[in-house]
């Protein structure tokens, strides 16, 4: 496929914020740690002393700083934390503990996302499945409930988050083909970080890191929605596929203010990342901010836009538009064509 004049030179621009920086990586690593075991240790002292209002401060910073533990996990595995290969992997096995998530086996199911994005026939590889508008008016009623359910917010923040962090990722899809040994030693190792947090903190470190947990779960869901599901988003099938633009139309630029950035690790200017996963975290807010007008494949998402999103469902592949589920006298109307 043959790179257009817009996108050599967005190429072109995006090229110097590839650049890392082994300070600027353990920095932002060691800053993060820092925050995440101040805010554990205090939360657990508050929840020991039954001071609730200042114990669940503490437990929204801690998930927070999960989160960015987890972005800075995902920069590991795309190598673009550190300049070279070994100090992304050894802090990307260090960090599995932290994120619940086993390195390798996120590396592989995550560049599955990267290459299949966009891509109708490979929907098994995106973190948040879409039926087709097609495919919900032949669905049987079961799979209909199903797919509401799923698809509903309140599942799919709080369940789904819950589902994911504590029990899909004890052994995740694409364990027997990444490697059985590496999961099972990421879960004793959890397990050995969970016994340590017991024995220092007791019972309160547990329930402020495990309340924090569930919290960093509608996090990460909320962001993951969010990343690829909005109005104008991009799905088609081979060959009328155009992978770049999946991950530039197909990825959202989401700005939901300063403070979320620092606490998510900037991964909300998500197209940028797909077009160029070699991009730090810690130079994505920045690349966005500079990135000229011309060069911008869609408006970015604010607060409103971002909640109203989730009354999406369906890809209509008529429109080339995400939809909500469609009311009772629309889908009579096209039954009966």
């Amino acid at each position: 496929m043959t790179e257009t004049a817009a996108e050599t030179s967005l190429r072109t621009f995006l090229k110097p914020y590839t650049a890392k920086s082994d300070l600027r990586g353990a920095l932002s690593l060691a800053g993060t740690l820092a925050v995440y075991a101040g805010a554990l240790i205090l939360g657990a002292h508050w929840a020991g002393q039954g001071v609730a209002l200042a114990a669940l401060p503490m437990i929204v910073i801690l998930a927070f700083a999960s989160v960015r533990l987890y972005v800075l996990q995902h920069d590991c595995g795309h190598l673009s934390l550190f300049a070279t290969r070994w100090p992304n992997e050894a802090a990307g096995h260090v960090l599995s503990v932290f994120s619940l998530t086993p390195f390798r086996v996120m590396q592989y199911n995550h560049n599955q996302h990267h290459a299949y994005l966009g891509n109708l026939d490979h929907r098994e590889t995106t973190e948040v499945y879409t039926m087709t508008l097609r495919e919900w008016q032949s669905a049987p009623w079961l799979r209909r409930l199903w797919y509401r359910t799923y698809r509903n917010p309140a599942v799919m923040l709080s369940l789904g988050g819950i589902y994911t962090y504590f029990i899909a990722y004890r052994w995740p899809r694409n364990t027997l083909k990444v490697g059985v040994a590496g999961v099972i030693v990421h879960n004793l190792m959890l397990a050995g970080y969970l016994w340590l947090v017991w024995v220092m903190l007791g019972m309160p470190g547990l329930i402020v890191l495990g309340a924090s947990a569930v919290i960093a779960g509608v996090i990460g869901v909320f962001l993951v929605y969010l990343q690829h599901n909005f109005e104008e988003t991009y799905w088609d099938r081979k060959p009328d596929l155009d992978f770049r633009k999946a991950t530039l139309v197909g990825s959202s630029s989401l700005d939901l203010g300063w403070l979320w950035d620092l606490g998510t690790g900037n991964i909300a200017y998500h197209d940028l990342h797909h077009y160029n996963p070699g991009i730090p975290s810690y130079n994505l807010r920045r690349c966005q901010n500079d990135l000229p007008e011309a060069l911008k494949s869609h408006d970015v998402i604010r607060w409103p836009e971002a909640i109203r999103s989730f009354r999406l469902k369906l890809w209509d592949e008529d429109t080339g538009r995400l939809v909500p589920f469609p009311t009772e006298e629309s889908a009579h109307a096209v039954t009966a064509r």
